[in-house]
């Protein structure tokens, strides 16, 4: 588990500091490697791929609202301005690795997820922003991010449930 949050904590930082050092496919690289390597070590790897290829469809969802409604700006999309950013993209990419393992506590404890979400997701924009990868207009985009994370995090972790490629390895150890 401690790995797991360590190879997804590599992403995170890859994909903002490429964002904000104008290298946003540095993120992309790095993402993609840490997915091969938790699909490659899944027991199950389909359901891992299924699980993040949701995960990517609900996060592009999200932050394209955010970016449409002008809640947040991505810095160095690495494509059009218009369309949430690669690097944004691999992030969710990362995020799906850590639900079936490093999060897979979190499952049933769907008060905890929406208060880990209302407060990790906004924390998380605000450290990149910080890190100069966005920016954030006041409090409202606050508002929002921990509205939409507060719903997301509990949503996929039950998806994560369905897409479970590691379940027969925790099972094994329990």
């Amino acid at each position: 588990m401690i790995i797991n949050f360590i190879l997804f904590q590599l992403a995170w930082f890859s994909c903002v500091i490429g964002a904000a050092k104008a290298m946003p496919w540095l993120g992309v690289l790095v993402s993609i490697y840490v997915l091969g390597l938790h699909i490659y070590q899944a027991k199950q790897a389909k359901k891992e791929l299924l699980l993040a290829l949701c995960v990517l469809f609900i996060g592009a969802i999200s932050d394209q609202a955010m970016l449409t409604f002008k809640v947040i700006d991505y810095l160095n999309s690495g494509w059009s301005d218009a369309i949430v950013p690669v690097w944004i993209l691999a992030l969710w990419l990362g995020f799906s690795t850590i639900l079936n393992v490093s999060l897979r506590w979190m499952r049933g404890r769907y008060l905890i997820a929406v208060i880990f979400g209302a407060v990790g997701g906004p924390l998380a924009y605000f450290s990149a922003e910080k890190i100069g990868a966005v920016i954030l207009h006041g409090q409202n985009s606050y508002i929002a991010l921990s509205i939409a994370w507060a719903v997301i995090t509990p949503l996929l972790l039950v998806i994560s449930t369905y897409f479970d490629g590691y379940k027969h390895q925790f099972n094994a150890k329990n």
